[in-house]
């Protein structure tokens, strides 16, 4: 029986013209996590305006760990995208649905076992993390309260990867400006009126959180197509966890990887005067916004090339590949070249102090040409991801953009000892990644096995 696609909402990416369908897919996704960056700031900014520079500190205390939280949750998730949309491709409705609902199940169980360890161990790790004493009870009761909604989270990713896979990436954005607003709304009046603090901001969150994943949770539970979910058919298909866990785990690792490596670089930036430090902390709020938009395409990348990889269409798994490779990088080079041009005013955002904003148009000097040159790495790691091939490429990730940065910091920033040479890794390490991964790739998709 053949997959019967929804007018509406889905989109067969298997089929019509690349150029135009992934920029279709793409444009919600950028919003969406355009969308989910401001809401953060928004956290943050509330929390600074309202509450005071101890609560601040206490919240930004936390910020490594809930990116290493969420990205474990989010590495998961890519595995459920690239299966789904691979069995979507190859119309098997018994493993979309198998796939569905253990990834369902594996997601949740994932999200819980964050929040129940998370909570344990909160304090300890913030005490090894070297939190400041006036902040860490602060920080322990807002990172507490925040991984209460590692859930809701998990629940939420699983269905953006589900809905991402057959090509629906309209409703998530939906869903996500309605718990962003209110998540906002909540976040000023927990804090303004109810004079909660940091608490204020973690039940805002969370709350949105809840919504957000409440809102997913419906629409699978009421939809008739095969990548709904039904509660008789929710169980564990051990062959599927397999498959989703040889995906989701190598990329859930690198995230924790990449947290790790930037600790290094932080501890770099700590050596430069407060002023140097303050800098680079307002220009690298530039960050997430370039990344996220850039990773609107990346997920395109994966779902179209693992559906015509069921689908065995070899030709545009390659043009799925080189689409979003160019998309991706121009997004980068004009986002980086805007923010350069427009670092004062950006700059001005989190900071009045004109010494600050000289010290972070620096980082965006460098960073300004250096973002376009991730997209080669990125982009060709999530096409693996997308033809199921995720261990090798993790490996190589790891290496260079982690241990390679580590290397750099203690040799070549060592050396010279300059807030240049420290940003300069980041172009280094991009482009020797991607050099490997891009040989990587190649041998995996002249290996392919497609029938012609």
């Amino acid at each position: 029986m053949e997959i019967t696609m929804a007018k509406t909402h889905e989109m067969d990416l298997c089929e019509g013209s690349l150029w135009k369908k992934i920029l279709i897919f793409s444009i919600p996704l950028m919003f969406s996590n355009i969308l989910q960056v401001l809401f953060n700031m928004s956290d943050v900014a509330v929390v600074g305006k309202f509450a005071g520079p101890i609560a601040l500190g206490a919240v930004g205390s936390t910020s490594i760990l809930v990116t290493l939280f969420t990205g474990l949750l989010i590495g998961l998730a890519s595995g459920v995208n690239a299966l789904t949309a691979l069995y979507i491709g190859s119309k098997s409705e018994k493993d979309v649905r198998e796939t569905v609902h253990t990834a369902a199940i594996l997601c949740l169980s994932a999200g819980v076992l964050i929040c129940v360890l998370g909570i344990l161990f909160t304090r300890p790790v913030l005490t090894l993390m070297h939190t400041k004493e006036e902040l860490i009870d602060g920080a322990v009761l807002y990172l507490r309260l925040y991984l209460l909604g590692m859930p809701a989270l998990a629940v939420f990713n699983f269905g953006n990867a589900v809905l991402s896979a057959i090509g629906d990436t309209k409703r998530p954005l939906y869903y996500l400006s309605m718990a962003g607003v209110i998540n906002v709304i909540l976040n000023l009046f927990f804090v303004i009126v109810c004079k909660m603090d940091v608490a204020g901001v973690a039940v805002a969150s969370i709350t949105s959180q809840y919504i957000s994943a409440a809102l997913v949770l419906r629409l699978l539970f009421t939809t008739t197509e095969n990548y709904g979910l039904k509660p008789s058919c929710l169980k564990i298909s051990p062959e599927k966890t397999g498959r989703i866990l040889r995906i989701g785990i190598p990329s859930a690792f690198q995230y924790a990887i990449f947290a790790i490596a930037n600790l290094f670089v932080q501890t770099g930036v700590n050596s430069f005067d407060h002023v140097m430090v303050e800098g680079n902390s307002a220009a690298a709020n530039a960050d997430p916004l370039v990344y996220d938009m850039m990773a609107a395409f990346y997920t395109a990348c994966a779902s179209f090339i693992a559906q015509n990889y069921g689908a065995q269409k070899r030709d545009r798994i390659r043009n799925s590949f080189l689409i979003c490779l160019l998309y991706s990088f121009t997004a980068g080079l004009i986002l980086g070249v805007s923010l350069y041009l427009l670092g004062h005013p950006f700059l001005s955002l989190f900071t009045s102090d004109a010494a600050v904003i000289a010290a972070g148009k620096k980082r965006l000097s460098i960073m300004a040409l250096s973002y376009c040159v991730s997209a080669f790495m990125d982009n060709t790691i999530a096409a693996s991801r997308g033809l199921g091939k995720t261990i090798l490429p993790t490996i190589i990730v790891i290496l260079g953009s982690c241990v390679f940065r580590i290397i750099w910091v203690y040799t070549v920033f060592a050396y010279f000892h300059t807030i240049q040479s420290l940003y300069l890794l980041y172009v280094f390490s991009w482009g020797i990644t991607a050099i490997a991964e891009f040989a990587c790739f190649i041998h995996i998709y002249r290996r392919l096995q497609i029938r012609q």
